[in-house]
């Protein structure tokens, strides 16, 4: 048994004004709590991402609730909740001399639940075969009366283009998908933002994994179709995006490249103007993903400012030679510059982010 090594948090007094916070002591991290009385100690590294016990929440049941995502430890036994076999370490405590002591070698050992690793932990391979283009259709309408869309008509329409030259094509419409709204992990800190999102990971109801299954490991194209509302993507879209992030962080404190030799188009319709600035953003954003770009990498049509007779936008969409045209102009440019990056060979798993150190926990 190792020999007692205590030390000194402070005086009674002066801890006990606070139910919970986290405190070093030496080198170990402790999330002291204090409530009736009686003061407890456990470590103050959480067991999933290791985020800061002491700076969460002390529920009403006794346990100790991470900030980041919300795992519970009993503040006295360091136990998680029932039916939960996980433990973060506890640490035995005593008063002397109107001083808190705590025994740094820890009481008990932390446990973790058996879990298999997530689908999307694999290693990233390309099988062989045809190029595969994927198309995303972030149209937002009732489900059970389905309208005509011009976004996904042309998304519909490059999707077929690929599929009659022998590629394989998916479509998804993130419509028909249930899936939680990006929950702000990473404003807490970068490294509570995780791969597979951490809602991916906790909810097995989340359906956006199929985006991510699709995006990430399946497709060498990804073709996007937006509407514009009020000069911005469609709401799905920035649904969908924000949940993203986690992709894109990688990168940022892992230098971890999910994104490997894959391109990206995009078609974009509105009744009203502000097509370029939709286009930039998509543009930004899948950019620092990780995707390329062929020449020319979207299609759009707007009538313009005035235009708020939209019935004559969708019979225009529908009937215009030029703008199917363009889809399977745009199809083919995409599959043209995926076919050449997979014959160029796997592309970089770690990159120099334009100056931007990857950020790394202290």
């Amino acid at each position: 048994m190792n020999e007692p090594q205590w030390h000194c948090l402070g005086r009674v007094d002066d801890l006990k004004t606070r139910p919970l916070q986290q405190i070093k002591a030496g080198k170990v991290v402790l999330a002291l709590s204090y409530r009736d009385g009686e003061f407890g100690a456990i470590s103050g590294v959480c067991n999933h991402v290791g985020g800061p016990l002491g700076e969460g929440q002390l529920s009403a049941e006794g346990y100790v609730v991470c900030p980041w995502h919300h795992w519970h430890f009993h503040r006295l036994t360091g136990l998680a909740r029932p039916g939960i076999p996980a433990a973060a370490p506890r640490y035995d405590l005593k008063i002397e001399n109107g001083d808190l002591l705590v025994n740094l070698v820890p009481a008990t050992e932390r446990r973790n639940a058996p879990h298999p690793a997530h689908p999307l932990t694999r290693p990233l391979t390309r099988e062989p075969g045809p190029v595969r283009v994927l198309g995303i259709s972030t149209a937002a309408m009732n489900r059970e009366f389905p309208r005509y869309s011009t976004s996904e008509a042309l998304l519909q329409t490059a999707l077929d283009q690929a599929a009659a030259a022998g590629h394989h094509t998916q479509l998804i419409r993130l419509k028909d998908l249930s899936f939680r709204a990006c929950e702000g992990y990473y404003s807490v800190s970068a490294h509570a933002c995780t791969w597979p999102c951490t809602i991916t990971q906790m909810d097995e109801t989340d359906q956006l994994t199929a985006v991510y299954e699709a995006l990430v490991f399946w497709a060498d194209v990804v073709l996007v179709s937006t509407s514009i509302r009020w000069g911005a993507p469609a709401a799905l879209y920035s649904k969908m995006i924000e949940r993203m992030n986690c992709i894109q962080n990688q990168i940022t404190i892992h230098d971890r490249v999910l994104i490997r030799n894959k391109v990206a188009g995009f078609l974009i319709t509105g009744g009203q103007d502000n097509v370029q600035a939709v286009a930039g953003q998509m543009l930004l954003f899948f950019g620092e993903l990780g995707f390329v770009f062929p020449q020319f990498p979207f299609v759009a049509h707007s009538r313009g400012w005035t235009a708020e007779d939209m019935e004559r936008n969708v019979a225009q969409v529908r009937t215009s030679k030029a703008l199917h045209d363009g889809a399977r102009a745009l199809a083919d440019r995409c599959v043209g510059m995926a076919a050449d990056l997979i014959a160029a060979g796997p592309g970089p798993r770690k990159v120099e982010r334009g100056g931007r150190k990857a950020h790394r926990a202290p």
